[in-house]
C-alpha cells in the first residue's frame, strides 16, 4: 500500500471527512483491520483565506508548497490537496516536489465520463466556479460546464465561507442550494458537481433527483485506488 500525503485544513471540517473516507475505503477493499497509510499536513486556513480574497495566489502557493515538501520528506508516495479551490496553484506544488499529485478535477471528470455525463453544473467558491483553472480542466476532458448566475454564485460562495467552513449547516441555505441545482438542471445540466469539499455537509444525493458528484468522495476513492495499485 502506498502512503497518501494529504494537505488539509482548508477547512478542517472537510479534511476529517477525507480521513474517514480514505480509511473506510481501504477497510472495505482489504477487509480486516486494514486502514489507510496517511501523512497529514493540516495548514491554518485563517492564513490562507485572506490571501484568496486578496488575489495573492503566490502567497497561498508558498504555504502549500511548504506543506507538499514536508509530505514528500516524511515519506508520502503521492499527495492530495484536500480542497477544490487551492488546485488553482496545483501546478506550482507539483513542480516543487517529485511525488505525483492526484488532481481532484481528474478524479471527478473520470467519474462523470464513466457515467456518460457530457453537460454538468458546477457549485463551489467563486474562484472555482468563475476562474479558468477548474472549468478549463473539465472542458479539456470533453465536458460542458454550467455555473450559477452572479447572484446565485455569490450566495453559494457566502454559505461556504460563512457557514460550512465553520461547521454550520442551515436549512435555508440548503434550500437555496437545492433551488440553484434545480435551475442548473433546467438549463441542461445532466448532473451537478459539488465542487467544494464542504458542500457534501449540506446537500445529500437523496435531497434532489439531480445526480450529484461529491468531489471529496471521488477524490478519496481515486486516492485509495491509486494507493492500492501497482502504478509507480
Amino acid at each position: 500500500m502506498k502512503t497518501i500525503g494529504l494537505i488539509g485544513g482548508m477547512s478542517w471540517e472537510s479534511t476529517q471527512t477525507y480521513y474517514r473516507l480514505l480509511n473506510e475505503q481501504v477497510r472495505e477493499r482489504l477487509g480486516g483491520l486494514h486502514s489507510a497509510k496517511v501523512i497529514l499536513n493540516s495548514v491554518d486556513f485563517a492564513e490562507i483565506e485572506p490571501l484568496q480574497h486578496q488575489g495573492d495566489w503566490a502567497g497561498t502557493a508558498e504555504i502549500l508548497t511548504t506543506a507538499a515538501k514536508s509530505l514528500e520528506a516524511a515519506g508520502a508516495d503521492f499527495f492530495l490537496i484536500a480542497t477544490n479551490t487551492m488546485h488553482k496553484v496545483a501546478p506550482k506544488l507539483q513542480n516543487a516536489v517529485k511525488i505525483p499529485l492526484l488532481h481532484i478535477v481528474d478524479a471527478t471528470a473520470e467519474a462523470l465520463k464513466a457515467d456518460g455525463i457530457t453537460t454538468v453544473g458546477l457549485l463551489g467558491t467563486k474562484f472555482t466556479m468563475e476562474q479558468a483553472f477548474y472549468r478549463e480542466r473539465l472542458e479539456a476532458q470533453g465536458l460542458k460546464v454550467l455555473i450559477p448566475n452572479e447572484v446565485q454564485g455569490n450566495a453559494v460562495h457566502e454559505v461556504i465561507f460563512k457557514e460550512l467552513c465553520l461547521g454550520v449547516t442551515k436549512s435555508a441555505s440548503k434550500q437555496a442550494y437545492l433551488d440553484i441545482i434545480s435551475d442548473l438542471d433546467q438549463q441542461g445540466a445532466q448532473a451537478v458537481i459539488l465542487g467544494c469539499t464542504e458542500i457534501g455537509m449540506l446537500i445529500k444525493p437523496t435531497d434532489t433527483p439531480v445526480p450529484l458528484y461529491d468531489t471529496t468522495k471521488l477524490h478519496a476513492n481515486a486516492a485509495v485506488t491509486y494507493a492500492l495499485s501497482n502504478d509507480c
